[in-house]
């Protein structure tokens, strides 16, 4: 992985990121932060959470990695993680005329409103 992760991506942290994660002791990390404090040129400090093979969150982890080492993960087909990144559309209330239908009610000019940051109760 050439690109620095970003928070939401789904990576596979085995000895290729470094030694400490070699055999079984690999890991799917999902990305909450990427720290920007400098270190040695070509590694990462990264926090996430370690995912099981049913994408269920196992503990939160800081990690010290070789970027290059890094390589995206695919999520099981049809997991909890996957059926949230489905694109859904929301449908937009209309009047009936194709306009959008008006919010709610505005408070301005009403009596007994107080304006905005106001004290008046």
């Amino acid at each position: 992985m050439n690109a620095r992760p970003r928070p939401g991506d789904l990576l596979i942290v085995d000895r290729a990121a470094s030694v400490q994660f070699a055999g079984e002791r690999a890991l799917r990390l999902r990305v909450v932060s990427v720290c920007d404090r400098p270190t040695y040129d070509g590694w990462i400090w990264l926090t996430g959470y370690v995912l099981d093979r049913h994408d269920r969150a196992t503990a939160r982890r800081e990690v010290f990695v070789q970027l290059a080492g890094l390589r995206h993960a695919a999520s099981p087909p049809g997991s909890a993680v996957q059926a949230g990144r489905r694109a859904v559309a929301t449908p937009v209330p209309t009047t009936g005329t194709g306009r959008r239908a008006a919010g709610p009610p505005s408070t301005a000019g009403r009596s007994g409103a107080a304006p905005l940051g106001s004290d008046r109760r």
